[in-house]
């Protein structure tokens, strides 16, 4: 075998001992109470898209943490307002959040809210029906918010859009 035969098997020999190297490192921080070492992370961007937000909770940390997450995903979605639309769908208990006599309980969180909405492609809808039988009509929920007949059929009509659902 010729000296460019030679440092051809050599080169392939340590490039397949890098790769198996590579394979084992995440095993190299392993321990007792860390048997497959530490998660990787991957580099990923996201491309703008369709997604809607189905919101029934009365708890206020789970409005908090959609909020977390449609703010966030917004920003993942580099701040398109062209290309992405995040649609919070509000019905069931999480209505009386967004109703103006129980602004001064939920004042934060409704802060928070109507500035996710402010020049972004970030909307709030509620549902009138549901919103109808806790007594509440349209003048009695917060500007941010557009009323819609039913969530559920806002819902299928947003995923009939090709919009991802979320809860």
């Amino acid at each position: 075998m010729n000296n460019v035969g030679i440092e051809m098997k050599r080169i392939t020999q340590i490039m397949f001992a890098s790769c198996l190297l590579l394979t084992y490192v995440p095993l190299l921080n392993a321990s007792e109470d860390v048997p497959w070492g530490m998660a990787s992370v991957l580099d990923i961007e996201y491309k703008p898209g369709k997604v809607l937000y189905d919101l029934t909770s009365g708890d206020k940390k789970d409005l908090a943490s959609v909020l977390d997450r449609v703010g966030y995903l917004y920003k993942l979605y580099g701040s398109d307002s062209f290309d992405s639309s995040i649609v919070v769908v509000i019905h069931g208990d999480a209505i009386p959040f967004f109703a103006i006599d129980e602004f001064k309980k939920h004042k934060d969180i409704m802060r928070r809210a109507q500035s996710l909405s402010v020049g972004t492609s970030i909307e709030f809808r509620m549902c009138r029906a549901a919103a109808k039988l806790l007594k509440y009509e349209p003048n009695d929920i917060h500007g941010f918010v557009k009323m819609v007949p039913m969530a559920d059929a806002e819902i299928v009509r947003l995923q009939h859009d090709d919009y991802a659902y979320m809860q």
